[in-house]
């Protein structure tokens, strides 16, 4: 290829992109990466050469993004989550466009249901890149954010986040909400993005996802529902009197999930939200036992 001019450069690998059936956005995403230009900066220099080994690093990534399907957050190292950029790996899952609305949905209700408290203990479980409860902390002074996962490697990967934005966040290493239950630890907030894949449907995941994202973060068991019948006998040790919870489920599984917390809590309000591309994908609670 012998285009030297950045607008050269991206216009190539859009094609080459789109001829593979891989997004064009990621073009730009790894030609900005490579060059360590913001956006503004980029469209500025459009029309400056590249350099030689920029444009050979640029086009590497590129080709291990299309013929080996590796996710380009994981190529780049972060992904992008309500306005800040999340640090990422193989050990975590790729946080999600969708999670944002799970994360904007707790802070709403979090002021309606606990106005004027100075402080809300909250425990995100099953954290990964810690995207959530870093998130919470940092909109939302009020809460004490704790976080559980079972994975000391995605902990790792959380806590660097965590130390990268001066979140105080506590970080503990446990199965769903065992450390809580063991320790008498009652919360206000329970939130939690948990695998829900049905065993059989991760033969049909795109292999970018299925090849490269973690399957501990991703399958929940032969329904997809493992863990939130987990969570329902764990839940009334550790929540108090007046609580919430929100979940993040699989498009379908909203009905029935929402069904095991009003069978769990009977005087519940329970809602089933849809995201933006009208899948039911959040669930919540409000408990007052």
């Amino acid at each position: 290829m012998n285009h030297n001019r950045i607008y050269e450069v991206l216009n190539w690998a859009s094609s080459f992109l789109k001829e593979h059936g891989k997004e064009e956005r990621v073009a730009e995403l790894l030609l900005r990466h490579h060059l360590q230009v913001t956006r503004a900066q980029l469209f500025a220099r459009l029309r400056d050469e590249i350099d030689d080994r920029v444009k050979q690093a640029f086009i590497d990534d590129l080709k291990r993004h299309v013929y080996e399907h590796v996710p380009v957050q994981y190529v780049i190292g972060f992904e992008e989550f309500y306005g800040r950029s999340f640090l990422v790996n193989q050990e975590v899952l790729i946080p999600r466009p969708e999670t944002e609305e799970l994360v904007e949905g707790v802070l709403t209700r979090i002021q309606r249901l606990f106005p004027e408290r100075e402080t809300i203990d909250l425990v995100d479980v099953g954290t990964g890149s810690g995207a959530i409860a870093i998130t919470l902390a940092l909109e939302n002074p009020a809460l004490r954010v704790s976080t559980i996962d079972i994975s000391l490697e995605s902990l790792q990967v959380a806590k660097e986040n965590a130390r990268r934005f001066s979140a105080e966040v506590e970080f503990i290493c446990g199965d769903l909400l065992q450390p809580f239950i063991q320790a008498g630890r009652k919360v206000d907030v329970v939130v939690s993005n948990p695998p829900y894949i049905p065993e059989s449907d991760i033969a049909f995941l795109s292999p970018v996802v299925k090849n490269h994202e973690p399957l501990r973060a991703l399958v929940g068991g032969k329904d997809g529902l493992h863990f939130y019948r987990r969570f329902m006998e764990e839940l009334p040790v550790v929540l108090k009197a007046r609580a919430l919870v929100a979940f993040e489920v699989g498009a379908g599984q909203g009905e029935a999930v929402a069904q095991l917390l009003r069978e769990t809590f009977h005087t519940a309000i329970v809602e089933v939200v849809f995201d933006m591309n009208g899948k039911d994908r959040m669930v919540y609670a409000e408990i007052k036992q």
